[in-house]
């Protein structure tokens, strides 16, 4: 279907663009305000409020492109700014997401980087381009979770209509997740199990390093572990460490590849950004899969005396405490807890999933750089 020569017509394919200009892509009613003369660009998004983006009713199609841009690119609101997609109908969102970390880079970050799913060409816009079929009808939804009014939200959905999907045909679901901090010798899930037919897409994971415990050594020894139809306590795959996930090696810098990334990599400041796609070497399930990442490190000898000098209790990849011994000579893997996010892709052979729901907004929040909780926000705290 996306590989059909450039020069070749689909019949019966109707082409849609919904923007703030045409909402809902009708025909001949786009740019109507002011005689056409940029007349609605962008809508303003108030506090706590949705808005539809794109939606069909009654028909099949796919989405082949997602552009957004934001006159508020905060922390706050890259990470309060909610997107949720339905297929076919269901009242479950088959994507869920953070507006940043959705659009392949976490951490409340406006990076310039272009992969094979994602583009932020200048650091402040997103892209999008992977195909999401639907069968009967699709909706995609913005929602301003913050307490302030964001005074410009611009985009365009780009679709088709009348696209036919037989039974194999998958849809595009996306996870958000994060843990502050990650629990010692307990994996963060990544994609935590689901049951079904599909294909995992990959990832884009967040990590700020607790540099309260573990200063600036270097985090990234755990390996990816892929659980496949019935894996239990073993995996079928496994990566050798995470920087090697994404291709490189000996630690990793800033670089941004089509298939592999590192848009974020400042070690002063603790804080990383990577992604991995697996388009190329492609992931299939047929009953469930499980996808994990683990917390361990790599400390050098002068690392070890500060451990040491400051009581820290640290556990090698055997479970044992380590005896900081000043004459020990060597590097060291131990086990961490830092605090990890992602944002995962995967294609179902269901209009919806049976993960947890999105987290709240303070935990999506909470301890990031320059945000101020109101904890009047939370449940229980009115």
């Amino acid at each position: 279907m996306f590989n059909q020569p450039l020069f070749k017509m689909e019949e019966g394919i109707k082409t849609c663009w919904a923007s703030p200009e045409n909402q809902k892509a009708e025909k001949g009613k786009g740019a109507q305000l002011k005689g056409g003369r940029k007349g609605r660009p962008s809508f303003p998004l108030d506090s706590k409020e949705s808005v539809v983006l794109a939606e069909a009713k009654g028909k099949s199609g796919t989405i082949r492109r997602i552009w957004i841009t934001i006159s508020d690119r905060s922390v706050k609101m890259l990470r309060g700014i909610r997107l949720d997609f339905y297929w076919d109908g269901s009242d479950k969102p088959a994507v869920s997401a953070p507006i940043g970390d959705f659009f392949g880079v976490g951490l409340g970050k406006m990076i310039p980087f272009q992969s094979a799913f994602f583009s932020n060409p200048e650091g402040r816009s997103f892209n999008c381009n992977i195909p999401m079929p639907f069968k009967t009808g699709m909706k995609l939804v913005v929602t301003n979770e913050t307490d302030e009014k964001l005074r410009l939200f611009f985009y365009d959905v780009d679709y088709t209509l009348g696209d036919q999907h037989g039974n194999d045909v998958l849809y595009f679901h996306a996870c958000f997740r994060r843990e502050n901090p990650t629990t010692l010798k307990d994996d963060y899930q990544i994609l935590p199990g689901i049951t079904g037919k599909g294909r995992f897409l990959g990832c884009n994971i967040g990590v700020k390093v607790n540099q309260e415990f573990y200063t600036t050594t270097w985090w990234g020894e755990g390996e990816v572990k892929v659980y496949l139809d019935g894996d239990q306590d073993f995996p079928t795959l496994v990566g050798t460490g995470t920087e090697d996930y994404i291709g490189t090696a000996w630690g990793q810098g800033r670089y941004d590849h089509l298939y592999q990334g590192c848009p974020v990599a400042d070690r002063l400041a603790g804080e990383y950004c990577f992604y991995r796609s697996h388009i190329l070497d492609p992931i299939y399930f047929y009953q469930d899969i499980r996808v994990t990442i683990q917390q361990i490190g790599y400390c050098g000898t002068e690392d070890k005396a500060f451990f040491h000098y400051h009581e820290r209790e640290i556990l090698n990849n055997d479970g044992e405490q380590v005896d900081f011994s000043l004459k020990k000579d060597g590097g060291l893997i131990f086990e961490r807890h830092d605090d990890f996010s992602s944002c995962a892709y995967f294609y179902l052979n269901s209009p919806a999933n049976d993960l947890p729901e999105l987290p709240a907004l303070n935990k999506r929040l909470e301890g990031m750089a320059g945000v101020w909780i109101n904890r009047k926000d939370e449940p229980g705290n009115e």
